[in-house]
């Protein structure tokens, strides 16, 4: 029995959002405004009223969560399970999906590898060192940078039109060719690739392009605004035949065009797409009407948006503050004050968070924390499926599932040591460029003609051997991808080098791995399991138990907290200065939308600050109050009584006096602190 209810908890806009179904439809969503809500009511609804079936409706999100959170409340309003939707997903999971049905079409076979970055670099170090590259010079993490901007453009390396003012794109040009070619010779390919082989298909296939123009009846697509090029040309290609593309998103909140994504997809939809109707979802159900109006008055002052007028019927709340501090270090005392001053008041770790806009602003944070004995956690911090020993259990897997991995090989050819260095490697290298080989090919032939040295055949025989008998145990016994992770952590030595070396480091590895086990279970196959490790996104986190969160105000995009604090609110430092030279106008209103999802991010109260100087890269900078600062709403804000003197007069300044107290007699914090050292 389908939930008849989930109209009647939308309000006017929302349900018109939802029920309106032919044609092409922008949804401008305010920050809190429910449009998770919207979008899955508006699946639920072409299901229920048999518009489509589920097979016929795409719907993409930039997050496994988000996905994950639309099945869920799909299958809850339709009162089932069983309500798959078999193309709901990521840009980067549909598209990878898609590629595999057709991977013949971009010369590759349908078990192609999904590289990450880390063998994107060891890639592209190998080209540069085969070119003679210094990579001192022309880091690899800036070619791949340079080459994934024209990936997300649309361009394969020869329909590259070099930059004539970008000095390093004609040296960088020929290593896109050669490292293109490399992942084809690899059977693989990497993020940019997934979209760009997809979008390459469609438009030189059209077939292929009518089969699923055909399908897919309705389109929908969460965070519209942080689409890029080749992912709004994807979305153009497969809407052609039925037109019926709903976008959801908020220009306000575009903050990510330092990874592609291009606001003028939103701001001009309505003029690719024609008689599109828009919608705007201007309720916030989430912050109070103070923090409301000063995020509201903020973003008002940028040129390029939809524009939207925000309202609330949440209670009035608490004035936003703004503090002012001598230094850095006297804003991380300030704010540590404060949360537990908001402990006492009922408030939770777990629901307060410190945003800032650059990571080394967290330090003196980190460092107050630590000595009070607050717990904290770093949100972005190192990811699971990005720990080195995470990192050598899937490599053993993929060189399993497929021999041509030779990226995998090179990682775990020595590790755990098998005395074969990097002298051996390259020859094997060398031998493999000379021949068309794969690394382990290239390796048994060596071993076969008696090309590598006695002391690294033990080691590199013994490894072949051992994978020969991994494969082996997969497709012959049909061992579980589970039992055989186990099996090859045991023969292969890399258990035991964990073991034997007893120290804080090595059991969390032991225990990270278990935990890979664990996770493990949740897939039928091997192959199941290594694209789920190549899809899995950066914002999936660990939250365990009470802790203070901190992060940056990139990383906060779609989470929410009852207090949060934005410290740093200086010239140079927010707006950043990078941003303006780079960008000019544009960047000085991306730091603004920034701002604007930071103070959004609140729900009961926010706090913004600033300080008079603060130690950066070596020194002592004197700081200057953000020109955001000026852009806030003055019956909205509860200033200190300094703000009465002149900022500049910093002699003058009457600091707010709880910040001058004794440190002793302020912190309960400094009381655990006395308690430990005595």
């Amino acid at each position: 029995m389908i939930n008849t209810d989930y109209l009647k908890n939308l309000n006017k806009a929302q349900k018109e959002a939802v029920l309106h179904l032919d044609g092409p439809l922008l949804i401008v969503a305010g920050a809190g405004s429910g449009k998770t809500k919207v979008l899955t009511s508006r699946i639920a609804n072409l299901i229920k009223n048999k518009k489509a079936f589920p097979n016929e409706i795409l719907a993409v999100t930039f997050t496994n969560k988000a996905a994950k959170e639309m099945q869920n409340r799909v299958s809850k309003i339709l009162n089932s399970s069983a309500t798959g939707l078999p193309w709901l997903g990521t840009f980067h999971s549909i598209c990878s999906k898609l590629l595999r049905k057709h991977a013949s079409a971009a010369n590759l076979n349908s078990n192609f590898t999904i590289v990450d970055t880390d063998d994107q670099i060891r890639l592209i170090k190998n080209i540069c060192k085969s070119e003679n590259i210094d990579i001192k010079k022309l880091s690899p993490r800036f070619i791949l940078a340079i080459i994934d901007r024209w990936k997300n453009n649309g361009y394969y390396p020869n329909e590259v039109k070099i930059n004539r003012k970008d000095v390093f794109e004609k040296t960088i040009l020929p290593l896109y060719r050669i490292y293109q070619q490399k992942l084809t010779d690899l059977n693989s390919c990497d993020f940019g690739d997934l979209i760009l082989h997809t979008v390459k298909i469609l438009e030189n296939y059209s077939d292929i392009k009518k089969i699923y123009s055909n399908n897919f009846k309705y389109i929908l697509v969460d965070e519209y605004q942080d689409t890029n090029f080749i992912q709004s040309k994807w979305l153009n290609l497969l809407s052609e035949k039925n037109n019926n593309l709903c976008c959801v998103g908020d220009d306000d909140q575009s903050i990510y065009s330092w990874r592609g994504a291009e606001i003028k997809n939103f701001l001009e939809f309505d003029k690719v797409y024609k008689n599109t109707k828009i919608i705007r979802l201007e309720e916030n159900y989430r912050s109070s009407k103070n923090i409301l109006s000063v995020a509201s008055n903020l973003i008002s002052n940028n040129q390029k948006r939809v524009g939207k007028t925000l309202t609330t019927n949440m209670e009035k709340g608490d004035l936003v503050k703004l503090n002012c501090f001598k230094n850095g270090k006297d804003e991380a005392i300030g704010i540590s004050d404060e949360i537990e001053k908001k402990l006492k008041k009922k408030f939770s770790y777990n629901n307060m968070a410190i945003l800032v806009r650059a990571i080394f602003q967290t330090r003196e944070f980190e460092e107050r924390f630590l000595k009070i004995g607050m717990p904290y956690r770093i949100i972005g911090g190192t990811k699971f499926y990005e720990r080195a020993e995470i990192k050598d259990c899937v490599a053993y897997l993929r060189l399993i599932h497929q021999e041509k991995d030779d990226l995998a090989f090179e990682r775990i050819i020595n590790n755990p040591k098998r005395s074969i260095g990097d002298s051996t490697l390259k020859t094997i290298h060398e031998y493999s460029k000379k021949n068309n080989l794969s690394l382990e090919k290239a390796s048994i032939k060596m071993l076969e003609q008696n090309l590598i040295k006695p002391k690294a055949k033990v080691g590199l025989n013994f490894f072949l051997q051992a994978l020969n008998k991994w494969r082996n145990d997969l497709l012959i016994k049909k061992i579980s991808h589970i039992k055989l992770l186990q099996i090859v952590l045991d023969e292969s030595g890399y258990s035991g080098m964990l073991k034997n070396k007893k120290d804080l480091d090595n059991e969390n590895r032991l225990e990270n791995i278990k935990e890979l086990l664990s996770a493990m279970k949740e897939f039928d196959n091997l192959e199941s399991f290594l694209e789920h490790v190549s899809l899995a996104t950066s914002i999936d986190q660990e939250w365990d138990g009470e802790k203070i969160n901190m992060m940056t105000m990139h990383a906060s995009k779609g989470l929410e907290f009852d207090v949060v604090f934005l410290p740093g609110w200086e010239e140079g430092l927010f707006p950043h200065q990078k941003s303006i030279e780079e960008k000019g106008q544009n960047g000085l209103e991306e730091e603004r939308r920034l701002a604007y999802v930071g103070i959004t991010r609140a729900k009961k109260k926010a706090i913004i600050s600033f300080s008079m100087n603060r130690f950066y890269q070596g020194d002592w900078i004197d700081s200057m109050a953000s020109r955001f600062i000026n852009e806030l709403p003055e019956q909205n804000l509860e200033k200190n009584s300094f703000f009465d003197e002149e900022v500049e007069e910093v002699e003058d300044f009457d600091f707010n006096q709880d910040f001058e107290m004794e440190e002793e007699t302020r912190s309960p914090g400094w009381i655990r602190y006395q308690k430990r050292i005595k």
